[in-house]
């Protein structure tokens, strides 16, 4: 019987952005020498990364949050024009990731959590669709999302475009929210869910921070649906959010 060779994975092409130099140089000599990845090109901003990007057509591009000039989120709705964008940064406050999750990075790592391995596989699952975050990066969006506020001395996201910005849950909100899962009798897993849905998330960013399937975020959300007897997720969070 003839078996059948399957040929290894193309290689990715990788464009880095990130201001700091030794950061940047640390990435490519991580990810330029794979069998499975390689890097085409760097960039020290926003704005070289997108020109960069227009020259080499990467895969897949891994942005940094803060970088003068053009940071990061300003230059990451242009760059997913050209290719998939997965942040790779050191700032996981709240309201960013958030923000960088809505306008449609991939994905979400933070240094410090992840190994090289967990990385390119990251880096593989943006580029084939599947959503990647690393645990501080989600328990951070499901901060923001509850409502909590800033740890003292967390700096917030600056010049955010007001006209593409969902609302922020206020504590009012969240009060609803637990108020509310009394009320529906939902199980935390579902308040969370629900939480998600109010504040505009797709199914794909909602399985990414929580780490579960899309078919299980399905699934929730068909019983969170039978319980608020909602049909829609505009009916469901007027319903949570009590405006209804």
């Amino acid at each position: 019987m003839r078996r059948h060779v399957f040929p290894p994975p193309a290689r990715l092409r990788l464009l880095v952005a990130d201001d700091n130099p030794v950061v940047r140089a640390g990435l490519t000599a991580l990810l330029a020498d794979r069998a499975d990845t390689t890097v085409v090109a760097e960039a020290a901003d926003g704005r070289e990364a997108y020109e960069a990007a227009l020259r080499h057509r990467p895969d897949v591009v891994l942005l940094d949050v803060r970088m003068p000039g053009v940071d990061g989120i300003a230059a990451l709705p242009h760059l997913l024009r050209l290719a998939p964008v997965m942040m790779l940064t050191y700032s996981h406050e709240s309201r960013t990731v958030r923000e960088a999750l809505r306008l449609g990075a991939g994905g979400y790592l933070v240094h410090g959590e992840f190994t090289t391995e967990q990385l390119v596989r990251a880096v593989r699952d943006v580029h084939e669709g599947r959503p990647h975050v690393t645990p501080g990066a989600a328990q951070a969006l499901l901060s923001e999302l509850r409502g909590s506020a800033p740890a003292h001395g967390e700096p917030q996201l600056a010049a955010m475009d007001v006209q593409n910005t969902l609302p922020l849950p206020s504590q009012s909100q969240s009060s609803m929210g637990q108020s509310s899962r009394s009320r529906f009798r939902l199980s935390v897993r579902e308040a969370e869910i629900m939480d998600l849905i109010a504040s505009g998330m797709t199914n794909q960013q909602i399985a990414a921070a929580c780490f579960i399937s899309e078919k299980t975020v399905k699934n929730h959300i068909n019983r969170i649906f039978a319980k608020l007897q909602a049909t829609t997720r505009s009916q469901a969070a007027a319903k949570w959010l009590g405006v209804a």
